[in-house]
């Protein structure tokens, strides 16, 4: 099993990533897949999520508003689009999946992680 996650780059503040995680190994249909970010000398977290049967969506204070998170089952990858960037919005950004029928941004549920997209916000 493989989560890729991808599209991290540089922005400047007020500008638009979509971070992109494919998955090899697993139909993500059947997974409640998250976003987690970690910046330096911070604790690792959850953001987003997307459960894995009605679509139904969860964000982190920090992100609501601004985040939208969305699956594509037929390219069976999860998409993170981030609008509005903020400098504090700098980590390196993981998708996870879990195969629970719970919402959660609980690390510990989560079976497989991806390796991380590092999004800089900085002008």
């Amino acid at each position: 099993v493989q989560l890729q996650a991808s599209g991290g780059g540089l922005v400047q503040p007020g500008g638009s990533l979509r971070l992109s995680c494919a998955a090899n190994g697993i139909h993500l249909a059947d997974y409640a897949v998250a976003w987690f970010r970690q910046a330096p000398g911070m604790e690792r977290e959850g953001i987003a999520v997307i459960a894995k049967s009605d679509g139904s969506t969860y964000y982190g204070d920090s992100v609501r508003g601004r985040f939208t998170v969305s699956k594509d089952n037929a390219k069976n990858t999860v998409y993170l689009q981030m609008n509005s960037l903020k400098p504090e919005d700098t980590a390196v950004y993981y998708c996870a999946a879990h195969h629970y029928r719970i919402l959660t941004l609980q690390s510990h549920y989560y079976d497989y992680w991806g390796q991380g997209t590092l999004v800089t916000v900085s002008s």
